[in-house]
């Protein structure tokens, strides 16, 4: 009885309240301005004419989230190659990016998202009891012209890259 009880209560504390909705493919991306470790405004629409990897992540400096973030590392001049923008957002704060990025040499921009709208906007806000543990690990591919191309869903967090590799290589 105790069990079934405590299977209830873990059940039922990760059905979302309210999150947001998930983009889809052919949609306009959510124009945001979030900002780097260094203080810097980003916002969508200075990638205007640009391809942008927009990848939201549950925390820094995790197992999961280092796998995703150090593949995006790793295959990061092939992602260039295909004239493709990454940017990391999660609700860490400036100092946890700048840990994380030096920690690993990560060469693209981590955003932080700490009122949690632009994850929001994106439907990469968890909803109920889980919002605490951090954003959906997802994806949006955005084209030049702020479009949604596709959204990854199932992000493979050690072969990420060969995933969007693989989207653009049979979408060309």
């Amino acid at each position: 009885m105790k069990t079934t009880l405590l299977t209830a209560v873990i059940w039922m504390a990760a059905l979302p309240l309210h999150a947001g909705d998930l983009l889809s493919a052919g949609q306009k991306a959510p124009d945001f301005t979030l900002f780097d470790f260094e203080g810097r405004a980003h916002s969508l629409s200075d990638y205007s004419g640009k391809k942008v990897a927009l990848y939201f992540y549950p925390k820094d400096d995790t197992p999961g989230c280092t796998a995703e973030a150090c593949n995006l590392r790793d295959h990061y001049s092939l992602l260039q190659e295909k004239g493709l923008v990454v940017l990391g957002v999660s609700f860490d704060d400036a100092e946890s990016h700048q840990a994380f990025s030096q920690k690993y040499k990560l060469p693209f921009t981590l955003l932080s998202d700490p009122d949690k709208t632009t994850a929001e906007a994106y439907g990469a806000k968890r909803g109920g009891l889980l919002s605490f543990i951090g954003a959906k690990r997802i994806t949006y591919l955005i084209d030049e012209k702020g479009f949604i191309l596709h959204v990854f869903e199932d992000v493979k967090t050690k072969s990420h890259s060969e995933q969007i590799l693989q989207f653009l290589k049979a979408h060309q």
